[in-house]
């Protein structure tokens, strides 16, 4: 399948993504569908499974996080699983329609003595015919080459915010940190995926930057996942929003920023995670329109509830959507 692809830059401007979010809500949702058709198969959705293979104990203090030894959830620490009992819930993901299988472990950073395991995992994911993607943190040069090596096509590092609201929401990384990570996946060889979460409390100016730090990278994420928060007890942003609401984002706010990262993330899959299960389906029919072309799908994304298989059928069913096939994912070209 072939597209008369829009330009990929790697040049833009705060100035020129804040008028792209002024823009009219129609004119902006129309353009970004334009872009959308002409770089991806319309009306196809890729679905995509996340799995937690290491779940809570994390040291790091991301203010939304369930996962962190910081925050007061009541969420037990549980050791990395066995990599048997990971294929067996990828090829139930592959069951029920998923594409690409997510695993996720809540590390600063996987250990060496982990990697065995890690490995075992992605290549019996990929022996499936599936996808494979993992988060397991930070990542040494060294330990993207294994991953490279053992055939992993994603990994997954979200830069979570804006450079300047990144400070308030989590301390113990830096956001340079997370671009040195994202640098040793790419010299390797891996695909990115990398995006973050909206509807923190932060301003629509923190969006812009937001996207543009994705959007100036090197090379653009082959996958951009835009998540909006789910609230969870115990966890600062939880309970700091859970007294505040309106720092939260609105549907139409969220779908601005979906057409956004699509305009100038052009051949990106746009990934709507976390928060969906929250959404109407008219929301998530804009997101669509606006160039979202990827969900997670299931009962759960790591700890936190999902819409769910039966769910998001009917609701294809209902927009006419077909889900994407492997091989009609279109790849990311580097930027020239």
């Amino acid at each position: 399948m072939t597209f008369e692809s829009s330009p990929v830059r790697t040049d833009w401007t705060r100035d020129e993504i804040a008028a792209l979010f002024d823009l009219p809500f129609t004119e902006l949702v129309f353009r970004a569908a334009e872009v959308h058709r002409a770089n991806h198969p319309a009306n196809q959705v890729q679905r995509s499974t996340l799995l937690s293979i290491k779940t809570g104990g994390c040291p790091e203090d991301c203010g939304y996080c369930s996962q962190s030894a910081h925050a007061d959830t009541g969420l037990k620490a549980t050791k990395l699983m066995d990599p048997r009992a990971v294929l067996q819930a990828a090829a139930q993901a592959k069951d029920h329609g998923s594409t690409r299988f997510c695993m996720g472990a809540a590390w600063r950073n996987p250990k060496d003595r982990d990697m065995p395991a890690i490995v075992e995992m992605v290549k019996g994911v990929r022996a499936m015919g599936m996808e494979t993607c993992m988060t397991l943190g930070m990542l040494t040069d060294a330990q993207a080459k294994t991953l490279a090596d053992a055939g992993l096509d994603y990994y997954n590092h979200n830069i979570d915010t804006s450079p300047e609201r990144y400070g308030e929401v989590i301390t113990t990384r830096s956001f340079e940190e997370r671009l040195e990570t994202l640098e040793h996946v790419r010299e390797a060889g891996i695909n990115v995926c990398c995006g973050g979460i909206v509807g923190m409390g932060e301003t629509r100016g923190d969006r812009v930057g937001f996207i543009h730090a994705l959007a100036t990278l090197p090379v653009h994420p082959g996958s951009v996942p835009v998540n909006a928060l789910v609230p969870v007890k115990g966890t600062v942003l939880g309970d700091m929003l859970a007294d505040t609401p309106l720092a939260m984002i609105d549907d139409i706010e969220f779908v601005r920023t979906v057409a956004v990262a699509r305009i100038t993330m052009p051949r990106s899959m746009v990934r709507l995670s976390a928060g969906r299960e929250s959404m109407s389906d008219a929301t998530q029919a804009l997101c669509f329109l606006a160039g979202a072309n990827s969900i997670f799908t299931g009962d759960k994304l790591l700890t936190a509830g999902n819409a769910g298989d039966d769910k998001d059928a009917a609701l294809f069913a209902r927009l006419g959507i077909t889900p994407m096939a492997a091989e009609c994912k279109v790849e990311l070209e580097a930027a020239e």
